[in-house]
């Protein structure tokens, strides 16, 4: 029985590693061949990823210009007899991805390890390419800058100009504010004048009031006078009425005595 689970198994590992044989010589035929879609297809189907495997799939993810994901393949790579080609391939990686830091802490490295001319040559190209990098992104924010302050000092001409537009116009120059400002001058004479006007009306009408009271108080008092002296002329047995002078000098002016 435990021969049989050990042939079963072996059998199993066996196929396995046959397959993965048959699936790594495919990638690799295929990459030959630059077929580099099947190519990784076939490096994914392998059971047994390799530090090899994960060299060549970024180099394939590099190739078709998948930078980021070269860059997790390469990291994979634990193997030392590796470290140096996963250094230098790393750093171009991270250059083509415009990270230049990086890409230069990886040539760095890897120069540490090997002291390679294509390796230097790479690492002054991304010195100089982070110096400008710097360059630009100094240069786009002075330019911004010098906008937003262009952008402020024109504001503050605009006000300023505005300012001294408005402090040199005079109120006449303003042909409706002169009408509305005559309008209410008129309105205020007018009113003025109307209650002038109902003071003397007033006043009048006072007059004629108290006129009309005296009058009237008068005439009651005349009445009653008349009425006292016909009474006491009747009782003398005399006319009232009064009869008028026809000339002067009537000789019966000493016998007529008006009321």
């Amino acid at each position: 029985m435990k021969k049989i689970f050990i042939l079963i198994f072996s059998t199993i590992i066996l196929n396995a590693s046959i397959m993965d044989d048959i699936n790594l010589y495919k990638a690799q035929k295929a990459y030959k061949n630059n077929d580099l879609n099947n190519s990784l297809q076939a490096y994914k189907e392998l059971d047994v990823q390799r530090d090899v495997v994960h060299y060549n799939m970024a180099d394939i993810y590099y190739k078709q210009k998948k930078y980021k994901k070269a860059i997790k393949e390469y990291e994979k790579i634990s193997d030392e007899k590796l470290e140096y080609k996963k250094l230098h391939n790393l750093g171009n990686s991270y250059f083509k991805s415009a990270d230049m830091r990086n890409a230069i802490k990886s040539y760095e490295k890897a120069l540490k390890l090997r002291d390679d001319k294509d390796t230097k040559f790479n690492l002054a190209l991304a010195k100089k390419k982070q110096e400008e990098q710097k360059k630009k992104n100094k240069d786009k924010k002075d330019s911004k800058d010098k906008k937003d302050n262009d952008s402020k000092n024109r504001d503050g001409n605009n006000k300023s100009d505005k300012d001294k537009k408005d402090s040199k116009k005079k109120p006449q120059d303003n042909p409706n504010k002169k009408k509305s400002d005559e309008q209410k001058k008129d309105t205020r004479s007018h009113n003025k004048d109307k209650s002038e006007l109902d003071k003397n009306k007033k006043m009048k009408n006072e007059d004629n009031n108290e006129t009309n009271a005296s009058s009237v108080k008068k005439s009651k008092l005349s009445n009653m006078e008349e009425k006292k002296w016909g009474k006491m002329l009747k009782d003398r047995g005399i006319n009232t009425l009064m009869i008028p002078l026809d000339k002067k000098g009537n000789e019966n002016e000493e016998n007529i005595n008006p009321w």
